[in-house]
This record gives C-alpha cells, sequence and structure tokens, in this order.
C-alpha cells in the first residue's frame, strides 16, 4: 500500500512565504537597475564614421557648420545638417587654429563621470551576492526534516496523518495473532495511566519479523490508526549517508520530533539497512552505520526517558540485527507475521474483493485452497491481475474463471503464446512433461497435480504444478524422496521414448532443484544414514554483508562422503523414476498423447484419462486416442491427493 506523505512535521516552512517573495523580486528589480545603469538608455546616435583627414578637408572646405571636441573622440554636423564622428590625432595642437580659420563653431568636453552610488553598487554586488548565497543556505539548514538543501543531518521521517487515509485493524485480516499481541500497545496509546498506576512499563519498542509482503507496514499503520495518534514513518537506509556522522544526526533529530508530538508511533522499516551486526566491516567502512546504531540504542534506552514513544521496526532478516538492538529495554517483544494459512488467506481475500464486483461463482475459499504459501500483497495482486483480465475480457463481473486464469499466470507465468514450436519439441515436451505427472501420480507421498500443461509459460516450455492439500509447516523424508524422484521423472521419459543420445536440455532446472534438495538433506537435514543426524553446511551473510554465502564445516574426507550421498540420493531417485515409467509406460504414452491433444489438463482430468482411458472435454468434440492401462497399473485412488499445490515442479 503506498500512501501519500506530508511535510516533515509542520515545521519546516521556516518563514513567511510573502515575504520570501517579496525579497526576490526586490533582487531581481536591483539587478535590473543596475544593469540599465550601466549600459544606459537608448543614446542619440553619433553620426557617420568618418577618417579624420577627410573631417580636415571638410574643414578647410567650410562645410562643417559646428564640432565637439571630447579627448577621444570629435563629433560634429555638416552645414546639410549631416552628423559625423571621427577619431582625432594625438599632438594635432593646430585644428583649434583651423576650426577658427574656417568659421566653425566647436566646443570642448570631458570624459563620461559615473555615478558614485552606481560605482559602490557595481562594486559591492560580488559581496551581496555572496551574502545571499549563505543566507539562502543557512534558511535551508534551518528548514525541518532534512528537506533543504544544506539539511544533511535533518531526519527525512514523515509524519502521516488521517487526510492519507485511517487504517485499522479491520484493515488487517489473516495475521490475528500479531494483531492481538499487538492490541497492549494500543491500549497504552489510549490510556497510559491504565498501566502506569500498577507499575507496568509498556515495551519500548516492537520488532515486525516475516517475509516480505505479509503486511507487516501495514499492521503498524494500523496500530496508529486505531490509537489515533500521530505516525512518522522512515526507511532504515533514509539514516546512511556518505558524510559520517548524518545518521547518528538524524535519529537524534528524528526523536526530537517525536517528543514534540508524543505519545506517537515511529516506525522503521527494513531496520536491518542500519541495524546490522557491528564490527563485520574493515578499518572504517561502516563507521557510518555503526555509529547511527550507536546513536538509537542510546534514544532507545540511554539516560534520558522518552516517555510516550514506541519503536516498532520491521524486517525480514532478523538473524543480522544486532543482540544490542534486540536487549529488553529496545525491542522488547518480537512479533511474527507469518505467511497466511487458509483460513487467513481466505479473510484476506474477503477484504480484497470488496474492491471487485464478483461474479456470484466466485468462491475465496476455493481460491484460498489452491495458493498455498501466498503472502497478502501475493493475493492482493492475484485479485488485481484477475480484475485486469476481465477488463480485457470485456466482462462487467469477475468470475471465478477469471481468478484461476490469475492464479495460473502469477504462478506458472504468461503463456508464451507467440513462441512457435516444432512439432517434434512438442512430442518432446509432452512426454517430459507426462513422465513428472505419471511419477508424481504413483509416488504415494507426493503431492497431487494441479494442472499439467506443455504450452510455454514464463522461461518454461511446460510445466507439471503440484498443490498440497494443506498447508504445510514441515516436510518429512518420504515426501522429500517423493520429490526427488518426481524432478527426475521428465529426464527419464526422455531416455525411455527417445533414447540416451536424443535427451534433451529440458531437465536443467529439474536437476539442480533434485541436486539442492540432496545436498539440504544431507548437510542440514541429517537424513543421511552414513552421515548421521549432523550439520555440515550453515548459511551465512557474505563478506562485508554481500548476500548469502555457505559454509562448510567438514573435513577433505567428509566432503568427499558428502558428495557421493548426494549423489547416490539422485541416482536412487532415478532409478526409482525409472522403475515406474517403464511399469506404465502405456499410461506414459496415454497422457503424452492427451496433452499433443488438449495442450493443458488439470488434476482432476488426467486422474479421469489415467483410470478411464479417455477424457470427455466440452470444447473440443473429441477425446484422446483410448489406451487401456495394461496389468499392473493399477491407478492410485485420488480421493483427496487431486487438485492441490506446490510451487512448479519441472521444466
Amino acid at each position: 500500500m503506498s500512501d501519500n506523505q506530508e511535510p516533515e512535521n509542520g515545521n519546516g516552512g521556516g518563514g513567511n512565504p510573502w515575504m520570501k517573495s517579496l525579497m526576490i523580486w526586490g533582487g531581481i528589480f536591483i539587478a535590473l537597475l543596475l544593469a540599465v545603469s550601466m549600459f544606459g538608455g537608448p543614446r542619440e546616435a553619433p553620426g557617420t564614421a568618418i577618417l579624420y583627414s577627410d573631417f580636415k578637408e571638410k574643414v578647410a572646405e567650410g562645410s562643417v557648420s559646428e564640432v565637439t571636441i571630447a579627448p577621444d573622440r570629435i563629433s560634429g554636423v555638416l552645414k546639410n545638417d549631416e552628423r559625423f564622428t571621427t577619431t582625432p590625432v594625438p599632438g594635432d595642437v593646430n585644428l583649434t587654429q583651423q576650426l577658427e580659420t574656417a568659421g566653425v563653431q566647436y566646443t570642448g568636453t570631458q570624459p563620461e563621470q559615473m555615478n558614485v552610488l552606481l560605482v559602490v553598487l557595481i562594486q559591492a554586488l560580488p559581496f551581496l551576492l555572496i551574502l545571499g548565497i549563505a543566507f539562502f543556505a543557512l534558511r535551508q539548514v534551518q528548514k525541518g526534516g532534512g528537506s533543504g538543501a544544506m539539511g544533511f543531518g535533518k531526519s527525512k521521517a514523515k509524519l502521516l496523518t488521517e487526510k492519507q487515509g485511517r487504517v485499522t485493524f479491520d484493515d488487517v485480516a489473516g495475521i490475528d495473532e500479531a494483531r492481538e499481541e499487538l492490541q497492549e500497545i494500543v491500549e497504552f496509546l489510549k490510556d497510559p495511566s491504565r498501566f502506569s498506576k500498577l507499575g507496568g512499563q509498556i515495551p519500548k519498542g516492537a520488532l515486525l519479523v516475516g517475509s516480505p509482503g505479509t503486511g507487516k507496514t501495514l499492521l503498524a499503520r494500523a496500530i496508529a490508526g486505531e490509537a489515533r495518534v500521530p505516525f512518522f514513518t522512515i526507511s532504515g537506509s533514509d539514516f546512511v549517508e556518505m558524510f559520517v556522522g548524518v545518521g547518528a544526526s538524524r535519529v537524534r533529530d528524528m526523536f526530537e520530533q517525536a517528543k514534540k508530538n508524543a505519545p506517537c508511533i515511529v516506525f522503521i522499516d527494513e531496520i536491518d539497512a542500519v541495524g546490522r551486526h557491528r564490527g563485520n566491516g574493515i578499518g572504517n567502512s561502516n563507521d557510518e552505520r555503526e555509529q547511527t546504531l550507536n546513536q538509537l540504542l542510546v534514544e532507545m534506552d540511554g539516560f534520558e526517558a522518552n516517555e510516550g514513544i514506541i519503536i516498532i521496526a520491521a524486517t525480514n532478516r532478523p538473524d543480522v540485527l544486532d543482540p544490542a538492538l534486540l536487549r529488553p529495554g529496545r525491542f522488547d517483544r518480537q512479533v511474527v507475521v507469518p505467511i497466511p494459512d487458509i483460513d487467513g488467506r481466505e479473510k484476506i481475500l474477503a477484504v480484497h474483493m470488496k474492491k471487485v464486483p464478483l461474479a456470484p461463482d466466485v468462491n475465496p475459499r476455493t481460491i484460498a485452497r489452491g495458493t498455498p504459501g501466498f503472502s497478502g500483497a501475493d493475493l492482493a495482486n492475484l485479485v488485481n491481475e484477475a480484475a485486469l483480465l476481465a477488463a480485457r475480457r470485456n466482462k462487467r463481473l469477475v468470475a471465478m474463471q477469471e481468478f484461476e486464469d490469475a492464479k495460473d499466470k502469477v504462478m506458472m507465468g504468461s503463456e508464451r503464446k507467440s513462441m512457435v514450436m516444432t512439432e517434434d519439441e512438442k512430442k518432446m515436451t509432452a512426454y517430459h512433461e507426462a513422465g513428472h505427472a505419471i511419477v508424481a501420480v504413483h509416488e504415494e507421498a507426493s503431492d497431487p497435480i494441479h494442472k499439467a500443461t506443455i504450452i510455454p509459460r514464463g522461461r518454461a516450455l511446460g510445466m507439471v504444478m503440484r498443490l498440497p492439500e494443506r498447508d504445510n509447516y514441515s516436510y518429512h523424508r518420504d515426501k522429500m524422496h517423493a520429490n526427488l524422484s518426481v524432478s527426475m521423472g521428465g529426464r527419464v521419459a526422455e531416455e525411455i521414448i527417445f533414447g540416451h543420445d536424443k535427451v534433451s536440455s529440458g531437465a536443467s532446472s529439474d536437476i539442480q532443484y533434485a541436486t539442492d534438495l540432496a545436498r539440504n538433506m544431507v548437510t542440514k537435514w541429517g537424513m543421511s544414514e552414513k552421515l548421521g543426524p549432523l550439520q555440515y553446511e550453515q548459511s551465512q551473510e557474505g563478506y562485508l554483508g554481500m548476500g548469502q554465502t555457505t559454509r562448510t564445516f567438514a573435513g577433505a574426507d567428509t566432503n568427499k562422503l558428502i558428495d557421493q550421498e548426494i549423489k547416490d540420493l539422485v541416482e536412487g531417485a532415478h532409478k526409482r523414476a525409472t522403475d515406474l515409467l517403464t511399469q506404465h509406460e502405456d499410461q506414459l504414452h496415454l497422457l503424452a498423447q492427451a496433452m499433443l491433444e488438449y495442450e493443458t489438463l488439470t488434476g482432476d482430468e488426467i486422474r479421469i484419462l489415467l483410470e478411464n482411458g479417455k477424457i470427455d472435454r466440452p470444447d473440443l468434440p473429441s477425446g484422446p486416442v483410448t489406451v487401456k492401462p495394461s496389468q499392473g497399473s493399477s491407478i492410485p485412488k485420488a480421493g483427496k491427493r487431486f487438485g492441490g499445490g506446490e510451487a512448479p515442479q519441472g521444466a
């Protein structure tokens, strides 16, 4: 959710705007006067320039009427009223005698003298300009909120009021536990005496921890909206500048602003940008960030009490925060904002669907069941995509079909209908995806198939998407082995149908997934019989806080054994997939033919096809070629196993 934001604290105006405008226009007027005085107004035309020798000849001829003599110029008028000008020759002392002899009237002039006041103004102009720039810079420094050109040390915290839209707990759905945990802060802000008279102290800070898009910022705004108190918001990166000490100054200024508006809430988003472990840098590379963090620690729990100021911060990386920031007296509480479960997703969908005209067939519970792992932001995006699809199809209501298509687009990517594939490539893709699907059907621990397609989506030429029947919070060993087998199904299908030499590169993402899963099983989850329940690898923050790296706690012999165990797991999954597809090769052909015919099949359609040898599609008049399952190819009963979801598997 984006919000319009006001100027920092209402104290950043810094003066009468009418006076400022008057000073600006006054300066422009003075500058124009100086320019006019320096260059003067329009002068009388000096006349035609002639040579000094021609001037002397005209004097001798008697054609000159009058002359004005200046040290650097001679001008005059001829008897025919024509004006002229010329430059005298130095040392011609006989000119006046010649003029008298010819009867020419002449006079002399002194050099033009500039006005004393004008000279003073011109000389003082550079100093006035410097003083003006200094005055402007000082005014900018005095501005609140750091918006001025020189306001480096001012806080960039924005004060949000109800004019930007009041948010309450009614707008926050799907995270009931986190909301209840923060309800106490709301009660304190409404009535502090209720807690203080019993000697209780409200927590000074609350740290919201959760994945991106789970609603941490919305939850913080809801606290301020419920308590009806000022709400300051700032990002952790806003404290950090290239100048050492600026961040600490901004922290001090932020708390000064908060004290003037207490009781209030200060929300620091992405606090890990400034609150990382101290001492990770080399030399002075992190002095600015560490000074900022030190100042924040002092302001939160130093000698001076900040009564009525509640600090709420949000991060999705609590593991990198400095321990001093998390101790009691600072961020007393860590509130986990989790990915919503199915009930939470249904409530979130209901909130976002209020803004969309819905068709009668829309069932939020069905959509919530098919979107495990979706955050609040993901669900909002899903509703928006469905509304956009309905608008492109010129519909007045958003129907369930738009939500299904939007879910496929979000989870699997947009269809690349313009991509032209040859018949051989389509056949290869159909058997590849059919291999994934057949293995998934016969692996008891595998999640049920939601949809299989050979239409290119995103970066994949085809896809088999599986969805769990319910939200999973941990995975069992049998499920991991099943996932390894399913990931190998596409590659094995290519080997069986097209032969060893015709295996394609389409299984690259499958191989990567299987290798990563097997490595985690061996090195992190203790699922290797030879290595035992020990951790051999640990993810940690990269060099100078850049990215993630993996640290291995093992010697050369153990590393060799780890690699062998990973290879055994993946090759074991490959053998398991080979056995299943060899046993059910007739089903592999049947499903591949159906995918070539229809391009996209749902999980229920795949189940019906494998059970009955055909499917009835109302959109197409004929079903695929009927192939009866052979003996020993019994199809497991689907029950609740079909129609549920996981991240896309297969290439």
